[in-house]
């Protein structure tokens, strides 16, 4: 059983990640035409960082206080993300693989960009990201909202 407390939080964390997709949709739009300007890379690249810690922070709520237990290791973000794509005793899968699979690049990226110059980041691999982020939102939106529904019954 999901309490209400983590339900609403999952649900403020989606209407946070709905706010970074609108508030940066202009942006977004415009990086599929031409590659950006580093300034516009770079913040892309920020958004692109923003929308995985949104996931991530999602995720980590769903295991302290659904399944109890964080993953500790040194891969723990790889290993958090495999964990929300398997279902346990206490709750099904909270994520589809086709969105555990989405998300992987993101996850990827995300260490990628924390530990390199924005400058030296391959546009090619964001703008694939950047252009992921809407659909994928809608997919993982479709998920977590299953996740509750189910959690709640």
């Amino acid at each position: 059983m999901l309490d209400r407390a983590t339900s609403a939080h999952i649900e403020r964390q989606l209407q946070q990640l709905a706010r970074l997709e609108t508030d940066y949709d202009e942006l977004l739009r415009a990086s599929t035409g031409e590659e950006p300007e580093l300034v516009g890379r770079t913040a892309l690249s920020a958004v692109v960082q923003s929308f995985y810690q949104g996931v991530e922070g999602i995720f980590q709520t769903i295991a302290k206080r659904v399944d109890g237990s964080m993953p500790s290791s040194a891969d723990w973000h790889r290993r958090l993300l495999q964990q929300m794509a398997a279902g346990t005793d206490g709750r099904p899968e909270v994520i589809s693989l086709d969105v555990l699979e989405r998300l992987e690049p993101f996850l990827g990226f995300r260490h990628l960009a924390r530990h390199t110059y924005p400058f030296l980041l391959d546009w090619a691999r964001m703008r694939d990201l950047v252009r992921e982020i809407a659909p994928l939102h809608t997919l993982l939106r479709r998920d977590l909202e299953k996740f509750i529904k189910t959690m709640g019954e």
